[in-house]
């Protein structure tokens, strides 16, 4: 046998023996993330099982895999090689799953959806109508903010995305359209402005404003708005959450943007009404969304078919919401 091929042999055969596919995997989060602390949030696992795992990985390939600069590490040219080379290996066993679920057919298998935030509020009772439809096929549902739904796509993590707009994040994607997502003004329901007509974008600004972190497509989409008209809102605090944002206009700190989807579980109670705001509802969309030139599964071909024929539910539940929110404008 040649040399160079014994060589290639006894280089497998330690990697073999002594790395793993987590390992591997942890090396990718890690690099794509640029924190060890942010891939085991990903990961499920705590920071120093990932260290040790890393550290394992470090000894098996015999040179330093990354560099730490500041809180966040970059690869050494070893680890970008690693790096490479892994990506092309979870690659390939992702598109054998994807053959092995077509094998499959729909009696068993396993689909993974990865939503942003606003999407929580419709997108559990698309994965339960289906699962009662194709009760055989085990499903996971991945809720995060818009920023780590976009690396999980980059790393090919779920099988289909929801997501908003996605051509105002530059992202190459084949989307479908799935819904409508439409951005209004709330206040409490005492607040001045609820029942008046036509509030101009001038005089809103003038109010106390609670807008989504930075990087929010809420937020961004707000900030167009405004910035078409020359102005700048009065923005007093910044909120993490949907949730927290809701509770902070019902405690008096503010009015806010937010999608209808939001208040389709309870209406806000009673305690919030929508302004009727010049320029408003922003009328955005939900896409169903996957990484341009990757195969679908037959599974997630179905589901995608299967979540496009909701459309009407869907529409159906932000109407009432919408009605309730007008009734409480008007009362």
């Amino acid at each position: 046998m040649p040399r160079e091929v014994v060589g290639q042999t006894e280089a497998v055969n330690r990697f073999v023996r002594h790395a793993t596919l987590r390992q591997l995997q942890l090396l990718e989060a890690i690099v794509r993330l640029g924190s060890f602390t942010r891939a085991a949030e990903e990961m499920f696992l705590t920071q120093p099982t990932v260290s040790m795992q890393i550290k394992k990985l470090t000894e098996t390939v015999g040179m330093p895999l990354f560099l730490h600069v500041g809180r966040n590490v970059e690869p050494t040219d070893a680890g970008r090689e690693v790096y490479d080379t892994c990506k092309g290996i979870l690659r390939s066993l992702g598109d054998l799953e994807i053959k092995l679920a077509d094998l499959k057919g729909l009696k068993s298998g396993r689909f993974r959806l990865g939503v942003i935030t606003t999407a929580k509020y419709f997108a559990p009772e698309l994965l339960g109508g289906f699962c009662e439809v194709f009760p055989g096929i085990d499903v996971s549902l991945k809720v995060t903010n818009r920023t780590r739904i976009i690396e999980r796509m980059a790393a090919n993590d779920d099988d289909l995305y929801i997501f908003g707009e996605p051509t105002h994040a530059g992202l190459d994607v084949e989307a479908t359209y799935l819904a409508p997502n439409p951005l209004v003004i709330l206040a409490r329901k005492d607040h001045p402005l609820v029942g008046q007509s036509g509030i101009s974008l001038e005089r809103l600004a003038e109010e106390r404003f609670i807008l989504r972190e930075p990087g929010s497509g809420i937020r961004d989409a707000i900030a167009r708005r405004f910035t078409e008209r020359g102005i700048r809102p009065n923005v007093r605090m910044e909120l993490g959450s949907n949730e927290a944002i809701k509770h902070a206009i019902i405690a008096g700190l503010g009015i806010s943007a937010l999608s209808l989807h939001t208040l389709t579980l309870d209406g806000g109670a009673g305690r919030l009404a929508m302004l009727d705001v010049e320029g408003f509802p922003i009328e955005r969309a939900w896409y169903l969304v996957h990484p341009k030139g990757r195969d679908l599964s037959t599974i997630a071909k179905t589901f995608l078919a299967y979540a496009v024929d909701r459309e009407g539910e869907i529409r159906a539940k932000l109407a009432h919401t919408d009605a309730q929110l007008r009734a409480c404008r008007s009362t």
